[in-house]
């Protein structure tokens, strides 16, 4: 009786033995990419930003408490956000399925049968086999005995992992597992820079309005001045009809800005899981756009590397797919499996559970298909080349990473420097009509033309306006090119 527990034990050693034993390639890293840019110590379109460690919650640094309130909101309630959430508990469920898959397996069941007609194929003690572990005696005291068959038991099945083609399985789960959890981070990313351009788009398309508004006032207010020369002589027709064309066209214009801001705001409320309009009466108010921080701080290429979530998400997959290798190799050679069975079974239920109704059984099992012709190499060439995709979509994610930081970096760059020449434009058409509300203090010049300075003035400081709120987008965009906002994102 205890002859073959004890082989099953040997077995049991002898795999454990062999358990170090895994096929196929192991994963060593992701290969070098831009060696040059990455192992500088600054990226090479730096010159207006410091090489410092970058801030996680980049949103902060703007100033604004409505757009800190918006995207914390958005990243604890969307839908997006949410969506990966539940990607990234599939991939865990789906990594803790593998991991039972290296343990034995077993079920317990019970088992009542009630038959008659069957004295011919029993007689007195004899065992019944068949389905189950019991045993049954045949009534000879009638030619059509009634019989009773009463079995509980237990059984269980292990294959050995002699290659590793599950430990294969399981690396492969768990890569893929934190692929999905970077794919949650770069929601975050994402999620966090499209609720900073939206915001910031509705402040500048609010300024937009009000100057716009002021604009046609001053313009109308033009137009009725040369209406009075007109009738006094002194203006053509045709000067009345320019300036009534520039005050109908400054008009028209606040149409299209009215319905842009009403578009940013339902965009705001979709994002951040409400409904279109729930955010009018909080956002209607006019704020001016925030502005970027006097130094913006980006760290270096290999720091991003490390943090942006695409290029962590490509790596993973890359170590995902090596991993299927071994899994399909494992699968040339052969596979144990260990079946155990221990059970009760008796023709009378009170003793079911006594010494002699004790059943047991436990046998090897070899499974080996040599003749598969060419099937499993097929599946090894398939995997292999699934790893060479999955290398090069690295390698392109690492370069399109590396050019959108260098991008992102020399916009907000020239940005800056657009926004320092219309500051002096501003400045300009502030002391032009300045000058020009002196020289009408003096006599020497009209209300005409304080009112046309007047019109440069804020012309330009609707340049300037807009020419701000483009370089707080050029800053969102380079946080989002740095891979930052993710921290936040709730598992």
């Amino acid at each position: 009786m205890f002859r073959i527990p004890f082989r099953l034990t040997a077995i049991a050693f002898a795999s454990a033995a062999l358990a170090g034993c895994m096929v196929g390639p192991n994963y060593t890293g992701a290969p070098g990419v831009a060696p040059q840019e990455t192992g500088a110590g600054a990226f090479h379109r730096a010159e207006t930003a410091s090489s410092a460690a970058p801030q996680g919650h980049w949103w902060t640094a703007l100033g604004d408490a409505e757009l800190d309130k918006l995207i914390e909101t958005a990243l604890a309630a969307s839908p997006d956000v949410e969506a990966a959430q539940a990607r990234v508990r599939q991939a865990r469920a789906g990594l803790r399925q593998q991991r039972a898959n290296e343990l034995p397996s077993g079920s317990v069941a019970g088992l009542y049968v009630r038959t008659k007609g069957v004295s011919s194929v029993l007689t007195g003690g004899a065992a019944v086999s068949g389905a189950t572990t019991g045993s049954a005696a045949a009534d000879t005291s009638s030619d059509n005995p009634d019989i009773n068959l009463y079995d509980v038991g237990f059984d269980a099945t292990w294959e050995l992992d002699l290659f590793g083609g599950q430990r294969r399985a399981v690396e492969s789960a768990k890569a893929g597992a934190q692929a999905y959890r970077a794919d949650l981070e770069g929601a975050a990313v994402s999620l966090s820079a499209e609720i900073a351009q939206a915001y910031i788009a509705l402040r500048d398309d609010q300024q937009r309005l009000a100057l716009s508004i002021r604009n046609a006032q001053i313009q109308a207010n033009l137009l009725n001045l040369v209406k009075q020369r007109q009738a006094g002589g002194t203006a053509s027709e045709l000067d009345v009809e320019r300036l009534n064309d520039q005050l109908q066209s400054t008009r028209a214009n606040l149409v299209p800005i009215r319905a842009q801001i009403t578009e940013q705001m339902d965009r705001l409320a979709v994002l951040t899981a409400q409904e279109p309009g729930a955010l009018d009466a909080e956002l209607t108010p006019i704020s001016a756009a925030p502005s970027p921080p006097a130094v913006v701080t980006v760290g270096d290429p290999a720091a991003l590397l490390r943090r942006r979530p695409d290029i962590r998400a490509a790596e993973r997959r890359l170590a995902q797919q090596n991993a299927v290798i071994g899994q399909r190799t494992a699968d040339l050679f052969p596979k144990v499996q260990l079946l155990g069975m221990i059970g009760f079974g008796s023709t009378d239920v009170g003793s079911l559970l006594s010494g002699g109704s004790f059943t047991y059984a436990a046998a090897p099992v070899l499974q080996w298909n040599p003749l598969d012709f060419g099937r499993t190499r097929a599946k090894i060439g398939q995997a292999k080349a699934a790893r060479d995709e999955a290398l090069a979509s690295y390698r392109k994610t690492v370069l399109e990473a590396l050019q959108d930081a260098e991008t992102s970096l020399s916009r907000y760059g020239r940005q800056r420097d657009a926004v320092v020449s219309l500051a002096r434009v501003q400045a300009s058409a502030d002391r032009a009509a300045a000058l020009t509300n002196l020289k009408i203090a003096g006599g020497t010049a009209t209300t005409l033309d304080a009112l046309d300075a007047e019109n440069h003035r804020v012309a330009a400081q609707s340049g300037l306006e807009q020419a701000q709120a483009q370089l707080t987008q050029d800053y969102v965009a380079l946080q989002k090119s740095l891979g930052l906002g993710w921290s936040s994102a709730a598992d």
